[in-house]
C-alpha cells in the first residue's frame, strides 16, 4: 500500500463494486478493522470487517457511497451523524456530481468522485478522481486508497469525468464483449467453442500485460507485430478500413458518456 490513508472508513452500500474495492484494499494490506459496512438487512462481509444494521452515531474519517444513484436521497439523512468536519465523502455513484454530493453533505471536509472498475479487486484498476474541498493532505490519503487498487488519475475538470467513467469504468464491459465476439468469430470459422474462448482470453491477457510494460504505444505495438502483406496486417486492414473500429468505439464511449450526463441531470433535479 502506498502512503498513509484514512483510519476509519464507513461503507454505505456493499455491492459488487464496493465489495471489490474492499477486497482490493485488504489484498493491499489495509487492516480489515478500518472498515465498517452499513446494511440494514445484514450482509456477508470479509473477516474482520465490521457490519452494522443501524446508522452509526460516530463520525468516520471517510464515508464511501456505493448505493444506487437514485437512492442517495434515501441514505443521506441517516449518514449525517457519521459525517463530521474531518470526513471525506467518497462516491462511486455514476452521474452524481460534486455539487450534488456537497448539497447533501455540507458539513463534510470534502467530497470526491471515485471511479474504479472491478479489476480493483486485483489491484489493477485505473481510478478516476476529482474533488471539491479536500486539501493536499486529504487528497494524498485518497491517492493512497486509489493506488492500493491500481492507479490514481486526478482530474481538474468535472466535465471530463463521465468520459473517464465510460473509458475506465465501463471499459471492462466493452473489452469482455470484444473477447466474447473474438471467440465467437473463431468458433464460427471452425474452432471448438471452448478452445476459442481459452485462446481469446489468454491472448488478451498476454497482450494487455505486454502493452502495460512496453516502451511502445499500443499503436506502435500493432505495427510491430504486423509484417507487410502478412496475416496480422490483413486483419488490421479490415479494422482500419474507413476508420471502422475508431468510429465504432467513439460511438460506444459517446453513448456511455452521454448516459452519465443524463444521470447527472436527473440527480440535479432530485436535489
Amino acid at each position: 500500500m502506498t502512503g498513509k490513508t484514512f483510519e476509519t472508513i464507513l461503507i454505505c452500500g456493499f455491492g459488487t463494486m464496493t465489495g471489490a474495492m474492499v477486497e482490493g484494499w485488504l489484498r493491499a494490506g489495509i487492516p480489515a478493522e478500518r472498515f465498517t459496512v452499513y446494511n440494514p438487512r445484514g450482509k456477508a462481509v470479509p473477516e474482520g470487517v465490521a457490519l452494522v444494521t443501524e446508522w452509526p452515531t460516530q463520525p468516520f474519517d471517510a464515508v464511501l457511497l456505493g448505493v444506487k444513484p437514485h437512492m442517495l436521497d434515501d441514505v443521506a439523512p441517516g449518514l449525517q451523524t457519521s459525517v463530521g468536519p474531518q470526513t471525506a465523502i467518497l462516491s462511486v455513484l455514476a452521474g452524481v456530481e460534486l455539487a450534488s454530493l456537497r448539497a447533501r453533505f455540507p458539513g463534510a471536509d470534502g467530497v470526491v468522485r471515485f471511479m474504479p472498475n472491478l479489476a480493483c479487486a486485483l489491484g489493477k484498476s485505473p481510478n478516476g478522481l476529482i474533488t471539491e474541498g479536500l486539501d493536499a493532505d486529504g487528497m494524498a490519503k485518497v491517492t493512497a486508497l486509489a493506488e492500493a487498487l491500481g492507479s490514481a488519475e486526478w482530474l481538474e475538470e468535472e466535465a471530463q469525468f463521465d468520459l473517464v467513467t465510460a473509458l475506465a469504468g465501463s471499459g471492462p464491459g466493452f473489452t469482455y464483449r470484444f473477447i466474447d465476439a473474438l471467440a465467437a468469430a473463431a468458433t464460427g470459422l471452425g474452432l471448438p467453442q471452448d478452445q476459442a474462448e481459452r485462446l481469446a482470453l489468454q491472448m488478451v491477457e498476454g497482450a494487455g500485460a505486454l502493452a502495460a510494460q512496453s516502451e511502445h504505444t499500443p499503436g506502435e505495438l500493432a505495427q510491430r507485430v504486423a509484417s507487410p502483406g502478412g496475416m496480422t496486417q490483413k486483419g488490421l486492414d479490415v479494422l482500419d478500413q474507413d476508420g471502422a473500429l475508431l468510429d465504432l468505439l467513439t460511438k460506444t464511449l459517446r453513448a456511455a458518456r452521454d448516459r452519465g450526463q443524463e444521470m447527472a441531470e436527473n440527480a440535479r433535479k432530485q436535489g
